[in-house]
């Protein structure tokens, strides 16, 4: 798969979405004992892997590995208190947002930010 700067972001942009979704779905197969939500988790982590790989021929491997640990960290954590009920207590909110200016920083300032 060839990419442009462009598609490599939303290929990896997609990636982290993949992300948030096998980490939830870790959550609902319950150690993997339920062979649904263990199927999907492994799909999903199968296919944003794949796709970070193909990304990471193009963008740099720091930028694009923390914009895709960051948007997999903010999204589980954001569902983590809308699904599981988990605090969302200002320390928390706080975080998450530091996460998504780290994340944004990297995308402004990094290596490729003049491309």
């Amino acid at each position: 798969m060839v990419l442009t700067q462009t598609t490599a972001w939303m290929v990896l942009v997609v990636a982290g979405l993949m992300e948030i979704v096998w980490s939830i779905g870790m959550k609902y197969s319950e150690g993997f004992t339920r062979l649904g939500p263990s199927i999907v988790t492994f799909v999903a982590a199968g296919i944003s892997f794949w796709l970070l790989a193909a990304a990471v021929k193009v963008l740099p491997i720091g930028t694009a590995y923390a914009a895709w640990t960051g948007i997999g960290a903010v999204g589980a954590a954001v569902l983590g208190i809308i699904l599981f009920k988990e605090p969302a207590t200002v320390a928390r909110i706080v975080c998450i947002v530091l996460i998504v200016g780290g994340t944004v920083g990297l995308k402004l300032l990094g290596p490729d930010a003049n491309a």
